[in-house]
């Protein structure tokens, strides 16, 4: 048997207060015995695990991974409005006119991430799309 993914970790300085974030945008939970200051705190959610891990150095270059996040109850600007007020800043916009594209945000340490359509929103896409054919 092939060897499954348990985490996703992310190196950070503040794993609790970076853990937190990513719980609220997961709509995921902490483990029980994550606290403030601890090394390594734990987000559990109905997609991958993420481990964040503090690391005495900082962030330098741009992340060679990165998380690509799909809105299951919400668009993708409502998501993106939603995770700007939860701390995340928006980097770089990619939505194009037709309703396609994607919008880069870093976490409140800088790690980037993107926020895709909904599937819901592909699927408009592409039936008004097979309708215009």
């Amino acid at each position: 048997m092939a060897s499954l993914v348990r985490h996703v970790t992310i190196d950070c300085a503040d794993a609790h207060a970076l853990a937190t974030f990513w719980a609220q945008a997961l709509d995921g939970t902490m483990g029980e015995d994550d606290n403030p200051g601890d090394e390594e705190a734990v987000v559990n959610s109905a997609g991958a695990s993420l481990l964040f891990i503090r690391v005495p150095e900082g962030k330098s270059v741009k992340n060679r991974t990165h998380l690509d996040l799909q809105p299951q109850d919400r668009s993708r600007d409502e998501e993106v409005e939603r995770l700007v007020a939860l701390g995340a800043t928006v980097l770089a916009d990619h939505r194009t006119p037709d309703g396609k594209g994607w919008v880069t945000l870093a976490d409140p340490e800088g790690n980037e991430f993107c926020v895709e359509r909904s599937q819901a929103e592909r699927t408009a896409t592409e039936r008004t799309a097979t309708e215009s054919a």
